[in-house]
């Protein structure tokens, strides 16, 4: 459900931002407007974005094979790392270098150079354009928090994104949220350099949009560097996962139980069970594939599932593990 819900989001994004960037580079060549330009490749990295996400989908569903025998779904956690990096060279890197280089040829100008929006017939073209642009984006991020709503339960958004299992929807919410951020900075800049006639306005809005790209992206790659690395299930899903183990009656207790998640909708759960003194072999299997059912039961991501059976000994210390060897050719 959740799956299909951050794909109607991205698909949402993806063709209100391929309509949008064709506007705004429409906009910039019968202008010249700086801002309109890094608002432009923003966009077209947005859709770009949004392609790699429903890639990362697309290949996050391939069967398991025997080099990858827990399946592809991190592919979707590696494609939004990748999307973290696009926004944030693409996007935010360009529209500095933009705003950088628009200074020094307004300076060199003295403050008025010949092809500007000041002096160009088309002037009112960007703010229809932004106009349009910000509609457009708030249709898509509306689909983006409509989808949210349905899966983040009483998490505030801000909470949301940092523990989402699922990269699609955070990407596509900060993606919106800056979007329309950005195009507010550029129609501030646009209007404020017509009404002053001072096109350092204009640059100044040009570099927001990239210090706010770059704020972006390296708050995805935070997040979905931790996925990368592995996060365990949910509290809730942890507390449901050893409420199945402990009903089963042939269980003393749990060890300990650790989770991973090897994709937004799988997880894998390994736990060292205490069992009772005399349980047979055969008891012993029958009570394992019983607490494997309930654990499904109970959290329904739990695909992969190990029990290590054991003895509870109150006072046991585990084996120190062994040193690494040293690297190769040393």
């Amino acid at each position: 459900m959740a799956a299909d819900g951050g794909t109607r989001a991205v698909v949402a994004a993806l063709l209100a931002n391929t309509g949008i960037a064709l506007t705004k580079f429409i906009a910039f060549a019968l202008t010249g407007v700086s801002s309109m330009l890094a608002e432009a490749i923003h966009s077209v990295a947005d859709a770009g974005n949004q392609g790699l996400l429903l890639l990362g989908g697309r290949q996050s569903r391939k069967e398991a094979t025997e080099e990858h025998p827990f399946g592809f779904g991190r592919e979707r956690y590696i494609y939004s790392f990748i999307v973290a990096i696009v926004l944030f060279s693409v996007g935010g890197l360009f529209a500095l270098y933009e705003a950088y280089h628009k200074f020094h040829e307004i300076h060199d100008a003295h403050g008025h150079p010949e092809d500007s929006i000041l002096t160009s017939r088309w002037w009112w073209v960007p703010l229809v354009v932004l106009g349009i642009a910000v509609v457009l984006e708030s249709v898509s991020f509306r689909t983006a928090i409509i989808e949210t709503n349905k899966v983040k339960g009483d998490a505030s958004f801000a909470k949301f994104i940092r523990r989402a299992k699922q990269p699609e929807l955070p990407v596509i919410l900060l993606e919106d949220f800056a979007a329309l951020l950005g195009l507010v900075f550029a129609l501030f800049a646009v209007t404020l350099s017509l009404l002053t006639e001072n096109l350092y306005f204009d640059v100044a809005g040009t570099a927001m949009i990239g210090l706010l790209l770059v704020t972006v992206a390296v708050t995805l790659a935070i997040e979905t560097k931790s996925l990368l690395l592995g996060e365990s299930a949910a509290p809730d899903s942890q507390r449901r996962i050893a409420a199945a183990l402990e009903a089963t009656r042939e269980f003393d207790r749990i060890i300990h139980l650790k989770t991973l998640h090897l994709g937004p909708e799988e997880l894998l759960v390994c736990a060292k069970i205490g069992v009772a003194r005399g349980v047979s072999a055969e008891q012993l299997a029958e009570a394992i594939d019983t607490a494997e059912a309930a654990v499904r039961e109970a959290e329904p991501l739990a695909q992969v599932i190990y029990l290590e059976p054991d003895i509870y000994r109150a006072n046991h210390v585990p084996a120190e593990r062994p040193e690494r060897p040293p690297p190769a050719g040393h």
